[in-house]
């Protein structure tokens, strides 16, 4: 297990990380997630012992890894670009590691080869890597950083760098590999979506601090501030006066409303009525602004057959489920409909 206790990494005398405490269990997958400056590569990399700590500790099974170098953490790392080796090709990039550990050719050509077929590659083995594509090279690059079996594997934004059709592709086969080969990760990313699909467990946060830690569950329910709620997507805070206006009738105190954009739907049956105000088609449905008395201006769905125009009256819905409660008392009973 990887247990953070007040670790803080310093530049020029500033904190870029300060006191951020975490545990990741055996077998599970903690995201980092927040914006870009916010500390979570740093913090990456001091578990990686590429950055030196100015405080706290880091410990693997209760052991600070403080004086153990890079290379003997036995840590796996995988980077945005995936660094290929050029030289080498396909099979020759992910039999670098054991071939450092002392495999001989048998084990390491029967590793190499469950590696291509877990990742999705079999028959790409001797493949120059200048002919991959970036989704072909991002999947190499993570079969050699497992293939020495790394105790913790440590990912940074490792699917940036692609087209968003291609990431989401890869998401769910990243998740896949990691839960089937039972491997604990720590994995960086700004992209709420990314954290969500391949996390277990989310830490969130915001300039060198972490402002949440809980299950992706947890976190997606109940965020613990305004600003975590903001930024997992909740865009539209509502008080008591407000959130009674659309149904919800009860609210603990210093709670608030937490509205998704697709937390009103468009629909001829449904209790609440509202005043378009404008429009915008989108390739999944519309996406509205409407106008709700006592409420004020908000964010709606409508499915893509719909045909709204701005001044008209409309009924919708309150999807629960894109719905949340935020706020320090804020528990899943606090929301009473």
């Amino acid at each position: 297990m990887l247990d953070l206790s007040a670790v803080t990494v310093t530049y020029d005398g500033a904190p870029a990380v300060s006191g951020v405490s975490l545990e990741v269990p055996d077998r599970k997958v903690l995201a980092l997630l927040g914006p870009s400056g916010c500390g979570k590569s740093t913090l990456l990399r001091a578990i990686a012992g590429l950055e030196p700590t100015t405080g706290g500790r880091i410990c693997w099974d209760g052991v600070d890894l403080v004086d153990v170098p890079v290379h003997r953490r036995g840590f796996g790392l995988m980077f945005q670009d995936g660094v290929l080796f050029p030289h080498r090709d396909v099979a020759g990039n992910i039999a670098y590691g054991l071939q450092r550990a002392g495999l001989d050719r048998r084990q390491v050509a029967a590793r190499v080869g469950d590696l291509l077929e877990l990742v999705g590659l079999p028959g790409y083995a001797s493949r120059r890597v200048a002919t991959l594509s970036g989704g072909e090279a991002q999947r190499v690059a993570l079969a050699r950083a497992l293939a020495p079996r790394p105790r913790l594997l440590l990912l940074d934004e490792p699917l940036a760098a692609l087209d968003r059709s291609l990431r989401e592709r890869l998401l769910t086969d990243l998740r896949d590999v990691l839960t089937s080969t039972g491997t604990t990760a720590v994995f960086v990313t700004h992209d709420q979506h990314e954290a969500f699909a391949v996390a277990d467990l989310l830490a969130v946060m915001r300039s060198g601090t972490v402002r949440q830690v809980g299950s992706t569950a947890q976190v997606w329910s109940t965020p613990a501030d305004e600003w975590v709620a903001g930024f997992v997507g909740y865009r539209t805070l509502l008080m008591g006066a407000a959130a009674a206006a659309i149904g919800v009738r009860t609210l603990l105190p210093g709670c608030r409303l937490g509205l998704r954009t697709a937390a009103l739907v468009l629909d001829d049956e449904g209790p609440l009525v509202g005043r378009v105000l404008l429009v915008t088609p989108g390739p999944d449905g519309l996406v509205l602004t409407v106008t709700i008395d006592g409420v004020g201006e908000l964010p709606a769905i409508g499915p893509a057959g719909a045909r709204p125009t701005p001044g008209e009256n409309v009924r919708l819905r309150l999807d629960q489920t894109a719905t949340a409660v935020i706020g320090s008392a804020a528990v899943n009973s606090a929301l009473v409909r």
